[in-house]
Protein backbone atom coordinates (compact mmCIF):
# COMPACT_ATOMS: atom_id res chain seq x y z
CA UNK A 1 0.00 0.00 0.00
CA UNK A 2 1.58 3.68 -1.07
CA UNK A 3 1.38 6.03 2.15
CA UNK A 4 -0.65 9.32 1.06
CA UNK A 5 0.46 13.07 1.50
CA UNK A 6 -2.57 15.99 1.77
CA UNK A 7 -1.09 18.54 -0.10
CA UNK A 8 -1.58 22.30 0.44
CA UNK A 9 -4.71 22.08 -1.95
CA UNK A 10 -6.21 19.58 -0.05
CA UNK A 11 -5.04 16.90 -2.85
CA UNK A 12 -4.25 13.18 -1.71
CA UNK A 13 -1.37 11.56 -3.13
CA UNK A 14 0.15 8.27 -3.20
CA UNK A 15 3.57 7.59 -2.90
CA UNK A 16 5.97 5.42 -2.23
CA UNK A 17 9.43 6.85 -0.46
CA UNK A 18 12.93 4.79 -0.10
CA UNK A 19 15.29 5.92 2.69
CA UNK A 20 18.49 6.20 1.69
CA UNK A 21 21.80 8.43 1.02
CA UNK A 22 21.69 11.96 -0.89
CA UNK A 23 21.32 13.51 -3.27
CA UNK A 24 18.02 11.39 -3.52
CA UNK A 25 16.02 10.36 -6.73
CA UNK A 26 12.71 11.43 -7.64
CA UNK A 27 10.52 9.50 -10.60
CA UNK A 28 8.25 12.15 -12.34
CA UNK A 29 5.70 9.97 -14.21
CA UNK A 30 3.63 10.89 -17.61
CA UNK A 31 0.24 12.21 -18.83
CA UNK A 32 -2.04 9.23 -17.52
CA UNK A 33 0.50 7.32 -16.25
CA UNK A 34 1.01 5.87 -12.83
CA UNK A 35 3.99 5.10 -10.28
CA UNK A 36 3.82 1.88 -10.85
CA UNK A 37 5.12 2.11 -14.62
CA UNK A 38 8.37 0.17 -15.46
CA UNK A 39 10.77 2.87 -15.63
CA UNK A 40 9.23 4.15 -12.25
CA UNK A 41 10.05 0.35 -10.83
CA UNK A 42 12.86 -0.36 -11.71
CA UNK A 43 14.72 3.06 -10.77
CA UNK A 44 13.08 2.12 -7.25
CA UNK A 45 14.62 -1.00 -7.04
CA UNK A 46 18.28 0.60 -8.52
CA UNK A 47 18.10 3.14 -5.78
CA UNK A 48 17.40 0.50 -3.12
CA UNK A 49 20.42 -1.79 -4.73
CA UNK A 50 22.57 1.86 -4.42
CA UNK A 51 21.21 2.67 -0.87
CA UNK A 52 19.89 6.05 -2.41
CA UNK A 53 16.96 7.63 -1.65
CA UNK A 54 14.33 7.44 -3.91
CA UNK A 55 10.45 8.89 -4.17
CA UNK A 56 7.85 7.83 -6.89
CA UNK A 57 4.39 9.23 -6.35
CA UNK A 58 1.21 9.99 -8.39
CA UNK A 59 -0.18 12.98 -9.25
CA UNK A 60 -3.70 13.62 -8.24
CA UNK A 61 -6.28 11.90 -10.87
CA UNK A 62 -3.35 9.27 -11.65
CA UNK A 63 -2.90 6.05 -10.45
CA UNK A 64 -3.78 5.87 -6.42
CA UNK A 65 -4.23 9.31 -5.74
CA UNK A 66 -7.55 11.52 -5.25
CA UNK A 67 -9.38 13.23 -8.40
CA UNK A 68 -10.36 12.44 -11.28
CA UNK A 69 -8.20 12.51 -14.27
CA UNK A 70 -10.46 15.17 -16.38
CA UNK A 71 -10.76 17.38 -13.51
CA UNK A 72 -6.94 17.64 -13.63
CA UNK A 73 -4.15 20.01 -15.65
CA UNK A 74 -0.35 20.71 -15.84
CA UNK A 75 -0.29 23.58 -13.42
CA UNK A 76 -2.31 20.97 -10.63
CA UNK A 77 -0.03 18.28 -11.43
CA UNK A 78 3.12 20.58 -10.93
CA UNK A 79 1.58 21.86 -7.71
CA UNK A 80 1.58 17.97 -6.62
CA UNK A 81 5.06 17.36 -8.04
CA UNK A 82 6.29 20.99 -5.69
CA UNK A 83 4.11 19.47 -2.46
CA UNK A 84 5.73 15.72 -2.81
CA UNK A 85 9.57 17.19 -3.72
CA UNK A 86 9.45 19.84 -0.51
CA UNK A 87 7.21 17.55 1.75
CA UNK A 88 9.00 13.95 1.38
CA UNK A 89 12.50 14.54 0.32
CA UNK A 90 15.68 16.09 2.17
CA UNK A 91 17.96 17.80 0.41
CA UNK A 92 18.74 18.14 -2.93
CA UNK A 93 17.19 15.96 -5.51
CA UNK A 94 18.02 14.60 -9.75
CA UNK A 95 15.14 14.71 -11.03
CA UNK A 96 14.06 11.85 -13.35
CA UNK A 97 10.96 13.21 -15.91
CA UNK A 98 9.34 11.04 -18.43
CA UNK A 99 7.38 12.43 -20.93
CA UNK A 100 5.29 15.44 -19.15
CA UNK A 101 7.27 14.44 -16.05
CA UNK A 102 9.76 16.37 -18.25
CA UNK A 103 7.80 19.14 -18.37
CA UNK A 104 6.97 19.47 -14.91
CA UNK A 105 10.71 18.70 -13.89
CA UNK A 106 11.22 21.72 -15.81
CA UNK A 107 8.70 23.68 -14.15
CA UNK A 108 10.07 22.04 -10.31
CA UNK A 109 13.59 23.40 -11.91
CA UNK A 110 12.08 26.68 -11.81
CA UNK A 111 10.14 26.50 -8.70
CA UNK A 112 12.12 24.88 -5.99
CA UNK A 113 15.16 26.62 -6.65
CA UNK A 114 18.18 24.77 -5.80
CA UNK A 115 16.34 22.01 -4.15
CA UNK A 116 16.86 20.63 -7.65
CA UNK A 117 20.70 19.42 -8.24
CA UNK A 118 20.22 17.64 -11.21
CA UNK A 119 17.87 16.39 -14.21
CA UNK A 120 17.30 13.39 -16.07
CA UNK A 121 14.55 13.73 -18.80
CA UNK A 122 12.91 10.87 -20.86
CA UNK A 123 11.03 11.68 -23.70
CA UNK A 124 10.89 14.78 -22.36
CA UNK A 125 7.12 16.45 -23.68
CA UNK A 126 7.34 20.57 -22.88
CA UNK A 127 4.39 22.79 -23.95
CA UNK A 128 2.94 19.53 -25.14
CA UNK A 129 -0.71 20.72 -24.40
CA UNK A 130 -0.01 23.49 -27.11
CA UNK A 131 2.71 22.79 -29.66
CA UNK A 132 1.36 19.38 -29.78
CA UNK A 133 -2.31 18.90 -29.06
CA UNK A 134 -3.57 22.42 -29.75
CA UNK A 135 -1.65 22.85 -32.78
CA UNK A 136 -2.67 19.37 -33.53
CA UNK A 137 -6.26 20.01 -33.33
CA UNK A 138 -8.90 20.58 -36.56
CA UNK A 139 -11.12 23.56 -36.61
CA UNK A 140 -13.75 21.01 -35.88
CA UNK A 141 -11.63 19.45 -33.01
CA UNK A 142 -11.32 22.70 -31.84
CA UNK A 143 -14.89 24.19 -31.74
CA UNK A 144 -15.72 20.66 -30.18
CA UNK A 145 -12.97 21.78 -27.57
CA UNK A 146 -14.79 25.43 -26.81
CA UNK A 147 -18.69 24.15 -26.79
CA UNK A 148 -18.52 20.77 -25.31
CA UNK A 149 -15.33 21.57 -23.04
CA UNK A 150 -13.69 18.27 -24.17
CA UNK A 151 -12.79 16.24 -26.96
CA UNK A 152 -11.54 12.70 -27.35
CA UNK A 153 -8.49 11.64 -28.72
CA UNK A 154 -7.39 8.29 -29.69
CA UNK A 155 -4.68 6.50 -27.66
CA UNK A 156 -1.86 3.81 -28.52
CA UNK A 157 -2.78 2.81 -24.45
CA UNK A 158 -6.34 1.94 -24.34
CA UNK A 159 -9.11 4.00 -23.67
CA UNK A 160 -9.26 7.51 -25.51
CA UNK A 161 -7.59 10.51 -24.30
CA UNK A 162 -10.25 13.06 -22.84
CA UNK A 163 -8.87 16.55 -23.50
CA UNK A 164 -10.68 19.38 -21.49
CA UNK A 165 -10.71 22.95 -22.32
CA UNK A 166 -9.11 23.35 -18.86
CA UNK A 167 -6.06 21.37 -19.62
CA UNK A 168 -5.40 23.46 -23.31
CA UNK A 169 -5.88 26.76 -21.28
CA UNK A 170 -4.16 26.55 -18.28
CA UNK A 171 -1.62 24.50 -19.96
CA UNK A 172 -0.54 28.18 -21.34
CA UNK A 173 0.15 29.27 -18.02
CA UNK A 174 3.07 26.71 -17.84
CA UNK A 175 4.84 26.74 -21.50
CA UNK A 176 8.49 26.83 -20.43
CA UNK A 177 9.73 26.65 -24.09
CA UNK A 178 8.89 30.42 -24.49
CA UNK A 179 10.72 32.38 -21.42
CA UNK A 180 14.77 31.58 -20.66
CA UNK A 181 15.41 28.22 -19.13
CA UNK A 182 18.48 28.31 -17.22
CA UNK A 183 19.45 24.90 -16.16
CA UNK A 184 22.46 25.55 -14.16
CA UNK A 185 23.65 21.58 -13.14
CA UNK A 186 23.96 18.94 -14.86
CA UNK A 187 21.00 17.29 -17.47
CA UNK A 188 20.84 14.32 -19.13
CA UNK A 189 18.46 14.21 -22.04
CA UNK A 190 17.36 10.56 -23.39
CA UNK A 191 15.27 10.55 -26.98
CA UNK A 192 14.13 7.64 -28.78
CA UNK A 193 13.86 7.96 -32.71
CA UNK A 194 11.05 6.16 -32.76
CA UNK A 195 9.14 8.01 -30.81
CA UNK A 196 5.14 8.57 -31.89
CA UNK A 197 4.18 10.58 -29.23
CA UNK A 198 6.97 12.99 -29.10
CA UNK A 199 9.05 13.84 -31.74
CA UNK A 200 12.53 14.04 -32.14
CA UNK A 201 12.28 18.16 -32.51
CA UNK A 202 10.87 18.54 -29.66
CA UNK A 203 14.11 16.89 -28.13
CA UNK A 204 16.28 19.36 -30.44
CA UNK A 205 14.16 22.62 -29.11
CA UNK A 206 14.83 21.90 -25.98
CA UNK A 207 18.47 21.13 -25.84
CA UNK A 208 19.00 24.05 -28.17
CA UNK A 209 16.37 26.72 -25.94
CA UNK A 210 17.83 25.79 -22.65
CA UNK A 211 21.03 27.55 -20.84
CA UNK A 212 23.30 25.48 -19.31
CA UNK A 213 27.10 24.35 -18.85
CA UNK A 214 26.30 20.25 -18.88
CA UNK A 215 23.57 19.29 -20.69
CA UNK A 216 23.55 16.38 -22.94
CA UNK A 217 21.20 14.87 -25.59
CA UNK A 218 20.99 11.04 -26.19
CA UNK A 219 19.37 10.05 -29.35
CA UNK A 220 18.45 6.45 -29.08
CA UNK A 221 18.10 5.05 -33.11
CA UNK A 222 14.27 2.74 -32.83
CA UNK A 223 13.44 3.34 -29.32
CA UNK A 224 10.15 4.24 -28.83
CA UNK A 225 8.27 6.49 -26.35
CA UNK A 226 7.95 3.64 -23.74
CA UNK A 227 11.72 3.87 -23.52
CA UNK A 228 11.49 0.45 -20.87
CA UNK A 229 13.21 -2.36 -22.41
CA UNK A 230 16.43 -3.79 -20.87
CA UNK A 231 18.97 -1.94 -22.61
CA UNK A 232 17.05 1.77 -21.98
CA UNK A 233 16.56 1.06 -18.89
CA UNK A 234 19.95 0.92 -18.77
CA UNK A 235 20.38 4.20 -20.96
CA UNK A 236 18.04 5.60 -17.87
CA UNK A 237 20.08 4.25 -15.02
CA UNK A 238 23.72 5.32 -16.33
CA UNK A 239 22.20 8.72 -17.29
CA UNK A 240 20.63 9.21 -13.37
CA UNK A 241 24.81 7.99 -12.31
CA UNK A 242 26.42 10.45 -14.40
CA UNK A 243 24.59 13.19 -13.23
CA UNK A 244 24.89 11.99 -9.64
CA UNK A 245 28.86 11.94 -10.24
CA UNK A 246 28.61 15.66 -11.39
CA UNK A 247 27.91 16.39 -8.82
Amino acid sequence: MPDILETPQGRRIAYHRTEGAAPGVVFLGGFKSDMGGTKAVHLEAWAKAQGRAFLRFDYSGHGESSGSFTEGAIGDWAEDAAAAITALTQGPQVLVGSSMGGWISLLMTQRLGEKVAGLVTIAAAPDFTEDSMWAGFSEAQKAELAEAGQVALPSDYGEPYIITRRLIEEGRNQLVLRAPLPLPFPVRMLQGTADADVDLSVALRLLEHAEGEDIRLTLVKGADHRFSNPAQLALIEQAVEQVLAAL
